[in-house]
């Protein structure tokens, strides 16, 4: 069985409503992983082992698509294909506070220890009309778009490293509440007294994807 048909067996097998799925691809030996490893660029396939690589298909835009997974699969040499996990789409949560976004975002740094360096955080607007201005205005802090939602991600740094500093984030967000783009913000991950050797910061991954 190819292994385009091993995921087509795989997914019609997941349950319904799954969102995110992760696989471990094992190939026969490293050359073979080799030329996985570069078909499966797009999909941000990384090395788990010599001869292993693992990725994420999802249906909601974090990662590729189940239709695009399956096109970059058939140029795979033989391999075996498996499931290491799949999470469903997530229940409807309590709403995020929609306020000025700069009133947020004190929020958020009020409520994070004393002696923070590293955030990664969540900016959730009320419309997608306000994605593409948004990003403008916010453009120091290096924003990236999360999937099809109207969200940006970014990293803050308070005394060195890799982000944009509180401040000037602020300062991103001032611009966006002279506009009246609303929404909330939420911060996701937190480094506390951090030291940077021959480094720009923390190093977070989830889904194989460097944040």
């Amino acid at each position: 069985m190819t292994v385009a048909d091993q995921w087509k067996a795989l997914g019609s097998n997941l349950p319904d409503g799954w969102a995110r799925a992760h696989l471990r691809l094992e190939l026969r030996d490293k050359d073979a992983a080799d030329k996985a490893a570069g078909m499966l660029g797009p999909a941000s396939a990384y090395r788990a082992a010599p001869t292993v690589l693992l990725f994420t298909v999802a249906r909601d835009g974090s990662a590729t698509s189940p239709d695009n997974l399956r096109r970059l699969l058939r140029y795979v040499p033989v391999g075996t294909l498996s499931l290491s996990g799949s999470q469903a789409v997530p229940q409807a949560t309590a709403t995020r506070a929609v306020t000025a976004l700069t009133e947020a975002w004190d929020r958020a740094i009020a409520g994070l220890p004393p002696d923070w360096s590293d955030v990664f955080a969540e900016i959730q607007l009320t419309s997608t009309d306000f994605v593409e201005r948004a990003a403008v205005l916010c453009i120091q802090c290096n924003p990236r778009r999360d999937g099809q939602r109207a969200a940006f991600r970014f990293r803050a740094a308070r005394t060195a490293g890799y982000g944009v500093s509180p401040e000037m984030a602020r300062r991103c967000l001032e611009r966006c509440d002279e506009k009246d783009i609303r929404g909330s913000i939420e911060v996701l991950r937190v480094v506390s007294g951090s030291r940077h050797v021959a480094t720009q910061g923390p190093v977070w991954i989830a889904g194989g994807k460097t944040l």
